[in-house]
């Protein structure tokens, strides 16, 4: 019999007679059912969220924190279950399983399972930069002294709301705070990556968590669209039309594309030889699926050149068994969206003033088929400038631009960057790039955009997103 994952409704197993199957992308095979619900369900489930909320109050941070570590174990090496028809999973199982439908390689969901690991049993780091220091107790009874001050603080919603991608399994480290924090999380999964929240809410609740904290709603658009409307806050992943559609919604923290760059200043340019592997690895890591992955690399000049050598590394890299430690390539479980890419690109380039540079590199087509799966290479564009339709393009592949730009331009043309790895030591430069109002997170020297900070998130602040400071005084 197929595993079944069931909603999961304040923690209870939910069998709707409304199922999907989640197929393997190369194969079609089907690996599991799982029931999806209306957007009336949930409507009737969060008229009840506060008593997800109660069950989580219960608990210290303290308390939370501790769960939170065991989470990460349980998730790391626990055989957990895997919907309610008696079946498990281990960590294997969850590796295979997760590539096979998403088509994430091994390694590449195990450095995921890594990160997420990591963000359960550092969870103490990770609220301290959160909160910049606070008394985690001050959580516990709302209000205490920070830095000798009164201090209060007070939550913005009872819940919050989580619209998962299928991309990258290493996004759902972002709402994990939640939980330490004493919200309860509703969740509605990507459809072809429901393995990574499941599994973390056995993982919670197999450490001690309350199971009411945690709502799993596999559901249609009407669906997602309840959950962002109900929730007091949410997480919602998306293209640039869902970041337009909840531009200056405060409920809202939109998770879409990155734009982030490399930059490489004229202090540092003629030694650009020395910085390729930094920037192969901004572009290519985990697939070049994340928004942090450098979609853009801008230089004062030695454009061509550095073009080249980045289209020489990634041009010839081919898809390998998803199994193989040295698979750099993910396949697409939506076969049309990979069509869609390739396209664009081709499109694009017949616009003057660009040039695929990886082309004579890959000795055949951008879009390949290997093994069943549907597959797209490395794509690096060198431009004339940055008006072309192809730069500030983010595409779910290792894709980047390479343009010249001169460096007191540079900030002026980057726009919304999320990331922004700048090679320089120019004092000038630097503080100029201390007061860009476009970039979120800042890397000062070769340092890949891929490499986060737990204590420093690079895309919102967690704990302001859920919690409000308010004045307070007693006698």
């Amino acid at each position: 019999m197929l595993p079944h994952l069931p909603a999961l409704r304040r923690g209870k197993p939910y069998d709707s007679l409304d199922k999907v199957q989640v197929k393997d992308h190369r194969t079609g095979e089907v690996m599991a059912e799982v029931s999806q619900v209306n957007a009336g369900i949930i409507r009737k489930d969060m008229q009840r969220i506060g008593e997800a909320r109660e069950a989580l109050k219960k608990f210290t941070v303290e308390q939370l924190i501790e769960i939170c570590h065991k989470a990460g174990e349980n998730f790391m090496n626990g055989t957990l279950p895997l919907g309610d028809r008696g079946h498990t999973q281990s960590p294997d199982d969850y590796v295979s399983t997760l590539s096979r439908t998403s088509g994430l390689p091994h390694v590449m969901v195990r450095r995921n399972m890594t990160k997420i690991t990591y963000a359960l049993q550092n969870m103490r780091t990770v609220l301290n930069g959160l909160t910049r220091g606070l008394d985690l107790s001050v959580i516990d009874r709302g209000f205490g002294e920070q830095s000798g001050s009164p201090v209060a603080y007070f939550p913005t919603t009872q819940c919050l709301g989580l619209v998962m991608p299928s991309n990258s399994p290493a996004v759902n480290s972002l709402w994990l705070p939640a939980i330490a924090l004493k919200i309860p999380v509703v969740i509605k999964p990507g459809r072809e990556e429901p393995w990574t929240p499941f599994r973390l809410v056995q993982a919670f609740i197999a450490a001690g968590a309350p199971a009411e904290a945690f709502g799993f709603y596999p559901t249609d658009h009407e669906g997602s669209g309840e959950v962002t409307k109900l929730a007091g806050r949410c997480l919602v992943f998306g293209d640039v039309n869902m970041a337009k559609m909840y531009e200056g919604n405060p409920k809202v923290q939109v998770h879409g594309p990155g734009w982030s760059k490399v930059i490489i200043g004229e202090d540092k340019i003629d030694n650009w030889r020395e910085y390729i592997d930094v920037i192969v690895s901004s572009i290519s890591d985990n697939g070049g699926r994340s928004c942090i992955n450098a979609s853009a690399v801008l230089v004062p000049k030695y454009g061509k050149e550095i073009a080249e050598a980045l289209a020489e590394r990634l041009g010839p890299v081919q898809p390998l068994a998803p199994d193989d430690e040295g698979a750099k390539l993910s396949g697409f479980a939506n076969a049309k969206m990979a069509e869609y890419i390739d396209g664009a690109i081709d499109a694009d380039l017949k616009t003057p003033g660009a040039e695929d540079v990886t082309a004579k590199y890959r000795n055949g087509p951008r879009k390949v088929e290997f093994e069943g799966g549907i597959y797209l290479r490395p794509t690096i564009v060198r431009t004339d400038s940055t008006d072309h339709p192809l730069y500030n393009r983010e595409f779910l592949c290792p894709y980047a631009t390479v343009t010249e730009v001169p460096q007191a331009s540079m900030l002026e043309k980057i726009g919304y960057t999320l990331v922004l790895t700048a090679i320089t030591g120019d004092d000038k430069f630097i503080n100029q790039l201390l007061e860009c109002p476009h970039v979120d997170r800042l890397n000062i020297g070769p340092i890949s955009t891929m490499k986060i900070s737990w204590d420093q998130p690079h895309e919102g602040n967690m704990f302001e997103f859920l919690y409000k400071r308010r004045s307070i005084d007693c006698a």
